[in-house]
């Protein structure tokens, strides 16, 4: 495995990081938590040492998973990494949308970052994970209700009275970056990026790179898409978000596919999966600290952190970056 510093930070992380979104079941259509728990392990015994997760990924579930997984397992030899700012309870903060909860039970999501509130979801994340602190403590979303100062004044305290090690911001543009960062420094924005979804290449990472802030890819495999295992036929399960999304109509599923059968003689000459190259890419890429790589069973979850085997040449980059570049979407 490969460990990179989140930016100035004191935290170092494994470049493939365990994004825990799919375990909570919350909008992929539901996990078994059993294989959810090894599926963790099996990751930390392959060199991932950092878990992302967040409390509203199945409104607490994905935390008390990952707390469990952990449990017995040296603190100091991991890297937690969770979130605040987005409520399932209540109706503070700006209405985000409708959902269910893993019941099927109607819901209505907030985004909320009120000093007082992010104290108490810290409080309540800590005893959902069963720790002491939080390694890296992250926005979820920008709450438009609340100044963002007011937000990271409440983040400092937690630093300062040591439940925390560091901060980030998921889902910041550049100024609301430089707001955050007024009142502490960050270590890192996580926001969406894959080979298909580069529109952080324009602004956001070129100010990482100059200012020294990490940047930690979510759905880097574009939520399956990347994999070649999804059809323009497949049918989702109920609850499943992708259903609907613009990636996953029929037609840029196949485009997607057309494109990754170009690609795919190079992952098997290398012995890898289509995933495996895909996430070797994208941590690869400029200004990328960390790709965040869910999987529901072990299987998935070590073929994943075997990714970091793979090395590319500039000249392989280039061949993979000339098919993508070709491909359009609809």
């Amino acid at each position: 495995m490969e460990y990179r510093q989140l930016g100035e930070s004191n935290l170092n992380v494994s470049a493939i990081t365990f994004g825990a979104w799919a375990i909570g079941g919350w909008m992929w259509g539901g996990a078994e938590r059993r294989d959810a728990v090894t599926a963790i392990k099996a990751s930390l015994e392959h060199g991932v040492t950092a878990i992302d997760t967040a409390p509203i990924y199945g409104m607490g579930l994905s935390e008390e998973i990952v707390g469990e997984a952990l449990e017995g397992i040296s603190r100091d030899k991991v890297q937690i990494l969770t979130k605040f700012g987005m409520a399932w309870e209540g109706n503070k903060g700006q209405f985000y949308f409708k959902s269910k909860d893993n019941n099927g039970k109607d819901i209505d999501i907030y985004r909320y970052a009120g000093k007082e509130a992010v104290i108490k979801e810290c409080e309540a994340s800590l005893k959902r994970l069963r720790t002491d602190y939080i390694d890296l403590y992250q926005i979820h979303w920008a709450d438009e209700t609340t100044p963002i100062e007011e937000t990271f004044e409440a983040v400092l305290r937690l630093k300062e009275q040591g439940k925390i090690r560091e901060a980030g911001v998921c889902n910041y543009d550049v100024a609301q970056m430089k707001r955050a960062d007024s009142v502490l420094p960050l270590a890192s924005n996580q926001v969406p990026f894959s080979m298909v979804n580069r529109a952080i290449e324009e602004e956001l990472v070129p100010f990482c790179i100059a200012h020294k802030r990490g940047i930690l890819a979510y759905s880097p495999l574009q939520r399956g898409l990347l994999t070649g295992k999804i059809k323009p036929d497949h049918q989702f399960n109920d609850g499943d978000s992708r259903a609907g999304n613009r990636f996953y109509t029929p037609d840029n599923i196949a485009r997607i596919n057309a494109f990754l059968s170009l690609i795919k003689p190079l992952a098997e000459s290398k012995n890898a999966s289509l995933s495996q190259l895909v996430l070797r890419w994208t941590i690869e890429r400029p200004g990328i600290t960390v790709a965040l790589a869910g999987a529901r069973n072990a299987d998935q979850a070590i073929q994943n952190a075997k990714a970091i085997d793979i090395k590319l040449t500039p000249e392989e980059i280039d061949f993979i970056n000339k098919h993508l570049y070709a491909l359009t979407l609809s």
